[in-house]
Order: structure tokens, then sequence, then C-alpha cells
């Protein structure tokens, strides 16, 4: 618990007390606590989206709810939280985000309450947007780009046909669009929430790509079999691929100034310039335009051994990327491989953003209630007494609240004013005088009576 706020430790105490385990650990994933989820709330509500009697609705709407804090660390980590499960939970949990209108509507958070929180909204905002778009990619063709089978021989967009391909490539370069807007450097990367977000999309990114790759080597195999409208959009779709293995480069850059291993980093092959000039040429021929390099059926068939001479590069971008995909030291729960110095760094500052509220000996607080300095005169039971009270005046819950004489008794708030012995006030039953001679028991007799008997009225 060490870490956590105050808030974070009532609205765990609070789902406790009602029972609500799922809750409960929602809230233990997204505390506001400036440090990724922890590995064993992740791995507790993995294990819940595999358990048949977990409503996966219920789970799905608490993180949802969760993003609607003001607090960006909530927010961050409820997103992270998000993704793990998409990424590692199972599927039902990504087919309900899919089919629900539960999406993240951070389109214009901006968390004011700190410089940190101005920077680190706009990343917010790109991720909210990311998840929302790799949702609405499973439900426009119902499988996870990330999770489909890769490769030569099984993977999945290497053995689909041409009509399909080129409805799905589109999608793909969407999600893609939405994490290579993330947009940060190594610079940005300044505590351990935006670290696991960063290394959350270096994972998906290696494998959209891997995808991404064998969609196209699929598509080009298939190019000089298109008709005239399909060429078109396939080289329109070549030319967006060169423009995004660009910005890919210089995400991979950024990993690598992180710290990842340059092991788990994929060499990104750039196809030559030749093979554009011959897509280029053999749409012209398609098309009939005059002057074009690629006119003929001989010309033609040459431009289809220069595609295949210079696909070996594309061959071999997919085959590092899918040996990236499945390298398990990137399958380690979304950890950080950042190295050592970086991570002590992290946890140096992380600890001294925890010394600020560390408390004193002189200034304790018990249960939350008393947050200033207590002396011994100024005690504070309960947040109950608030002010110096000294031996002379004494406060017992909350009733007496102003000094009582040995002379001035008040028991249960009931004599509040002096009393002497002549006087006595029992219950608040006798306000007057009473001399022993004259005694009042319980309002009864109110003249002289004998000690366990009754005479009659003095004359």
């Amino acid at each position: 618990m060490a870490g956590q706020t105050i808030n974070d430790r009532l609205l765990a105490a609070r789902h406790s007390i009602a029972g609500q385990g799922l809750a409960k650990s929602v809230c233990k994933a997204t505390t506001e606590e400036m440090i990724a989820p922890k590995k064993k709330h992740l791995d507790y509500l993995v294990h819940c989206t595999n358990e048949p009697n977990v409503s996966i609705p219920q789970l799905a709407n608490l993180l949802v709810e969760r993003t609607q804090n003001t607090n960006w660390v909530v927010v961050y980590k409820a997103l992270i939280t998000v993704h793990h499960l998409l990424a590692y939970g199972n599927e039902r949990f990504t087919q309900y985000l899919a089919s629900s209108n539960s999406t993240f509507q951070l389109s214009n958070f901006l968390d004011k309450s700190g410089v940190q929180g101005y920077d680190m909204s706009p990343f917010i905002r790109r991720y909210a947007k990311y998840l929302n778009e790799k949702a609405l990619s499973y439900r426009t063709v119902a499988f996870d780009f990330c999770k489909v089978k890769r490769g030569k021989e099984e993977g999945s967009l290497r053995m689909m046909n041409a009509e399909k391909l080129l409805k799905t490539l589109p999608v793909l370069q969407a999600q893609l669009d939405a994490l290579l807007e993330f947009d940060c450097t190594a610079n940005d990367l300044t505590n351990g929430v935006i670290n696991m977000c960063f290394m959350l999309l270096f994972r998906d990114l290696i494998r959209l790509f891997a995808c991404y790759n064998d969609g196209i080597i699929n598509l080009l195999e298939k190019y000089f079999d298109m008709n005239k409208k399909n060429c078109r959009e396939a080289l329109d779709l070549y030319k967006k691929f060169l423009i995004r293995m660009d910005r890919v480069g210089e995400f991979l850059k950024v990993a690598e100034n992180v710290g990842i291993d340059k092991g788990d980093i994929p060499d990104l092959t750039k196809a030559p310039s030749s093979l554009l000039d011959a897509l280029e040429g053999h749409l012209a021929t398609l098309e009939g335009k005059k002057g074009s390099a690629a006119n003929t059926p001989t010309q033609t068939a040459s431009a289809q051994k220069n595609v295949a001479s210079v696909m070996g590069a594309l061959s071999s971008t997919s085959s590092s990327f899918g040996n990236a995909a499945a390298s398990s030291r990137l399958e380690h729960n979304g950890a950080l491989l950042i190295d050592d110095s970086l991570r002590q760094q992290a946890l140096a500052e992380e600890e001294a953003a925890m010394n600020q509220y560390k408390v004193s000996p002189s200034r304790s607080s018990w249960w939350g209630m008393n947050q200033y300095k207590v002396s011994p005169s100024h005690s504070s039971w309960w947040g109950m007494n608030q002010y110096k009270v000294s031996p002379s005046r004494s406060s017992w819950w909350g009733m007496i609240q102003y000094m009582v004489s040995p002379s001035r008794s008040s028991w249960w708030g009931m004599n509040q004013y002096k009393v002497s012995p002549s006087r006595s006030s029992w219950w608040g039953m006798n306000q007057y005088k009473v001399s022993p001679s004259r005694s009042s028991w319980w309002g009864m007799n109110q003249y002289k009576v004998r000690w366990w008997g009754i005479s009659p009225p003095l004359a």
C-alpha cells in the first residue's frame, strides 16, 4: 500500500466492504501512483477475462469509468490496463470492446493540475485514439492484426485473395497510422507510466508491420494479374506503404535510444525504387498511355522478373519483424526492457516524489484526521478537540467546551452553571439550594424529609 494516496486507499476499502472484488482490482491497477500498473494486478485481471463467471461488460465498463477521472495518472493507467487485456486477455474482452459503444471519449482531455499533467495529456489523447482504432479494426475485419498468423506458409494476409486483401489493407493502415501518431521522443519517456505505454505500442508496432509487410508482398505477387481498377488501388496502397515504412523507422530509432536491446529491434530493409517504377509502368500499360515504358508483353514480363528479384528486400523485412514478434523477451507482459541506468533513474525520481509526502514525527496523522502538529497540550482525539485543552478545560466527546472547575461540574452537558456543595443538582431535577435538612430525592419530596422516612411539613 506504500505510496498510494488516501483516495486510493479509501476507494479500495469501499469496494472491499461492498464485496466488489473486480472493482477493487481495477482500482488497484489504476491508482494515482506515478508508476506503471503492477504486474500482479494485471495478471489477475487477465485471469478474470478467462473465467466464465466474470462479467466482461462489467470489467470493461469499470475501466472505461476510470478513464473519466480528472487525474492523468489514473486515466493513463486505465488505458494501459485496457491495452494489456487486449494483448494478453481472452478474446471475448476484445469482442465486447469492439461491439459496444464504450469508446474512450478523451479527445479533449487535459489535466491542469500541474506541469506534468499538461505534458502527458497529449499522449493520453493519442493513446486513446489508437485504442479506439484498434477496437474499430477488430469490428471491421473480425480479427486482431496483432494476433493473426504471420509468415510465408501460414500467414493470414499472405494467403488472402486479392479482393479481400484490397479491403483489409486500408483498415490495417488506419490502425498503424493511429499508432504512429503517438509520436514521442526518448526525452518524453520520463516516468514509468508512459514507459509501459511505449512498450505496449512497440509490441503492437512490430506485429502490425509484420502483418502489413506480408499483405504488401501478397499484393505485389498478384499485382500483374489484377484488372486496371485493382491495380490502381494496389499501387496507391504500395505508395502509402513506403511512407509508413519511413515513419516506422523513426519509431524504431526512438526505441533504440530508450535502451531497448538491439537484438529486439527488427531490421527494416527498404525496397529499391526500381520496384515502384515497374509497378507504375504496368499500370500505364493497362491504361493505354502513350510513351509508357512497358507497353509490350515482353516488357511486362521483364517488369515481373524485376519485381520478383527485388521482393527479397521485403521478404527480409518480413522475416526480421516476424522473428522479433515471436521473441519471448517482448512477451514479458509488456514489461520495460529499458537498461538499468534509465530504470534506476526512474526509480530515483519516483522516490523523490514520494518523499514530498513524508510525515515527520512531529506532524502526526492518525487515520487522516490530524493533519497538523499536535503537542501534548493540543490534543485531538478523533477530530473532535481541535483547540488547546488544559487540565482545567476538559472536553470529552465534544460535549464540554468551556472551562470546568472542581466546583463547577458538568456531567454529560446537563449542569451548565456553577454548583456549590450546598447546591446540588442531580439529573437536572433540583434547581434550587437544598439544605441537608431539606432533601429532594428524584423530585418527589419538595419539603424536609427524614432519611428512610417521610415527616410532615414543618409548621
